[in-house]
């Protein structure tokens, strides 16, 4: 948000000396020219404290847009609290793929599985879908007791997702978040890292 404007209404001019120099026994004070609408540099008042924007404290939903019949894909990245590393294993992976089968009112494209996080693309299936997040709460709180955890310890609250646009390329899209393990360096090749997969082939 800008900072408000303040009007300069009311104030004494400034870079004006008077036309009639005053007269003195040593100094003479001299004459200034007019300022001809150049505005100075005023510096700012130390004593006002300055407008800082608030952080998010967490991120904004949009619902999926629809436009010529154009199939959503949905990027969703989400976290483990705490970034606790209990994903990435065999059985985390079949708990997490499972879960998702059984939350069938989004179909999961392409999914990469982390120590710590997920990265995703989904699609709704059908026109009666339900939102977003109603559809992440649902599953992972599937996963949640599967693995025998405590409501509310396995996960961070909200997670992130981010709609395709036209002319964005689910492939391009894919290759990046493929790369992921290999940025980390756990494994040499992204075709290595066991904990990903395809469920659904998603129209684009």
């Amino acid at each position: 948000m800008s900072a408000p404007f303040h009007s300069s209404e009311g104030h004494p001019s400034e870079g004006h000396a008077s036309a009639c120099p005053q007269s003195g026994a040593e100094d003479v004070q001299k004459r200034v020219p007019p300022d001809h609408g150049v505005q100075k540099h005023v510096p700012p008042d130390q004593s006002v404290q300055k407008h800082v924007l608030p952080e998010r404290e967490h991120p904004i939903h949009l619902a999926p847009l629809e436009a010529h019949n154009r199939p959503i894909i949905i990027f969703v990245t989400t976290c483990t609290a705490k970034r606790r590393q209990n994903l990435a294993s065999a059985s985390g992976h079949d708990t997490i793929v499972t879960a998702w089968s059984v939350a069938s009112r989004s179909l999961v494209g392409r999914y990469m599985i982390m120590p710590d996080h997920i990265h995703l693309f989904c699609a709704p299936n059908g026109l009666d879908a339900p939102s977003l997040e109603r559809w992440m709460r649902f599953w992972k709180s599937l996963v949640t007791r599967s693995m025998g955890e405590p409501s509310g310890v396995l996960w961070q609250r909200h997670h992130w997702d981010r709609q395709l646009r036209s002319g964005e390329s689910y492939g391009d899209k894919w290759e990046y978040v493929q790369s992921n393990p290999v940025r980390h360096g756990y494994v040499a090749a992204a075709d290595n890292w066991p904990y990903q997969g395809e469920l659904n082939v998603l129209r684009w």
